[in-house]
């Protein structure tokens, strides 16, 4: 795992974002593409979801007229312990009532 192909990717909020909502699923199901809440075009989500495939933070399997991801857990455990609970965190702070999403 590249440290810096992953502080990269997780560096862009949207990307983090999205892998904070993998890892906040701690039965780890996939998820389509689709389901994530991005307010950007398409071209632009099919960047973000590159971006953490080449960075070794999901898998991205195609199906039919769309596509689904997989975080890669247990990689990313093994190589950045604590980074997914370090996400989470910062997901479940962002959505409390009150929170601007400053820091």
């Amino acid at each position: 795992m590249d440290l810096g192909k992953v502080f990269g990717a997780l560096a862009d909020d949207s990307r983090r974002r999205m892998v904070a909502e993998l890892a906040a699923d701690l039965a780890d199901r996939e998820r389509a593409c689709g389901s994530f809440d991005l307010p950007v075009k398409k071209a632009t989500r099919t960047h973000h979801f590159r971006v953490l495939r080449e960075a070794g933070l999901i898998v991205q399997r195609d199906h039919g007229n769309g596509s689904a991801v997989t975080l890669l857990r247990q990689d990313i455990e093994r190589h950045l312990p604590g980074l997914l609970a370090l996400l989470v965190q910062e997901l479940e702070a962002d959505s409390r009532p009150g929170q601007d999403g400053a820091r």
